[in-house]
């Protein structure tokens, strides 16, 4: 039998669909004269995840609201499984398109009990066969025994689950959630993460999630589109980005970083760590070489080349539970460096020590600030 977290519905018990292709094409919109997309294209594919992130103001949600029907783009195409369902001279409402929305304050109605509102999207069934459809759907979200209750008895967890039940409920091709879980408790979210990917999986549906928190995109997506300023400016899967970031922005999105200005010299740059490759920045640019704070480590004893270690000296030192960030000031680098590491192994304020860089995980990027 398949599993499930406590108070949610058996695994594989959500009703499957049959996904479509989503695919943007050359999309702009603006507001009040003020770019909010620049030509954006992205093509999802058929029971796909894929994540939007990128900071407030960057276009994520206005994307989806556009294949949503919820707004209109200025010039650009929408279409799925390659018909246009938004394009030059054509419009199909929100209501005909087949997809299914969330959003981040659930938007219940909150006069209507819990099966009326999971009933909502299924005004095309006949009232018993709508009924059972939502019962079982509220039954996979482990809610059943609310369905004559209202929304305003839920917690924000319950009502979370609820607005997802109304969603995946008609069965549509596409599902569009804007940042759903980011009015829950920090404790419940991880749960209510990983049930709603494990139902969107049974379902196979197609899914565009908007996020600006790069750990929930990384949990929830097949691939992640990062944008930036209305462009997308990097898709692929998360491990490809985090490890191979195309700019400093992205970077700086999935992890903190000790970043250490550099120039361009001869395809390389020079810094107290020691030389490093440059192929892709012209000779003479300005460079910033990012280390990640997992990515440094702490050694009492100088160590053995290839590791070249700088001596520095500890000046701040955090605790953080098993782990700690160490502070440390080290010649010929501007700015402190940051190290996380475990607690049992942090130095003590005012203690020398030399710092090693892990040569594998530095990124060497153009300083695009």
């Amino acid at each position: 039998m398949s599993s499930s977290s406590p108070g949610w519905g058996r695994r594989g018990s959500a009703a499957a669909t049959i996904a479509a292709r989503l695919t943007f094409d050359k999309l702009t919109r603006k507001f009040d004269d003020k770019p909010a997309l620049r030509g954006v294209s992205l093509d999802v594919e058929p029971a796909e995840t894929v994540c939007l992130l990128g900071p407030s103001g960057c276009g994520k949600t206005t994307l989806l609201r556009i294949a949503a029907g919820i707004e209109q783009p200025d010039t650009g195409r929408v279409l799925f499984n390659h018909q246009e369902v938004v394009g030059p001279s054509v419009f199909t409402p929100p209501e005909k398109r087949g997809v299914g929305l969330m959003f981040q304050d659930f938007a219940l109605f909150p006069h209507l009990t819990i099966i009326k509102n999971v009933m909502f999207g299924l005004k095309n069934l006949k009232p018993a066969d709508a009924e059972r459809v939502a019962l079982a759907t509220l039954d996979r979200v482990g809610l059943a025994h609310y369905a004559a209750d209202y929304p305003h008895i839920l917690s924000g967890g319950e009502q979370q689950r609820v607005a997802l039940a109304r969603a995946i409920a008609p069965r549509p091709s596409i599902i569009l959630m804007d940042e759903p879980f980011s009015g829950l408790d920090p404790r419940l979210r991880d749960r209510i993460r990983e049930e709603t990917l494990a139902i969107l999986r049974e379902m196979r549906a197609t899914s565009l999630i908007v996020t600006h928190q790069a750990e929930e995109a990384m949990r929830m997506g097949d691939r992640i589109a990062v944008m930036r300023q209305g462009q997308i400016v990097q898709v692929g899967a998360s491990e490809e980005i985090y490890n191979q970031p195309n700019s400093l922005f992205v970077a700086r999105i999935f992890s903190e970083m000790n970043e250490i200005p550099a120039i361009v010299r001869a395809g390389e740059v020079d810094t107290a760590f020691g030389r490093f490759k440059a192929p892709d920045l012209a000779d003479g640019a300005e460079a910033v070489v990012g280390v990640r704070f997992m990515a440094m480590g702490i050694s009492k004893k100088e160590p053995i080349e290839p590791q070249k270690g700088v001596i520095g000296r500890v000046i701040d030192r955090k605790f953080l539970g098993d782990a700690a960030l160490v502070e440390i000031v080290v010649d010929g680098v501007e700015r402190p460096l940051q190290v996380r590491l475990r607690e049992s192994l942090a130095p003590k304020m005012g203690d020398e020590c030399y710092v090693v860089v892990d040569k594998e995980k530095l990124l060497v990027l153009a300083n695009d600030d």
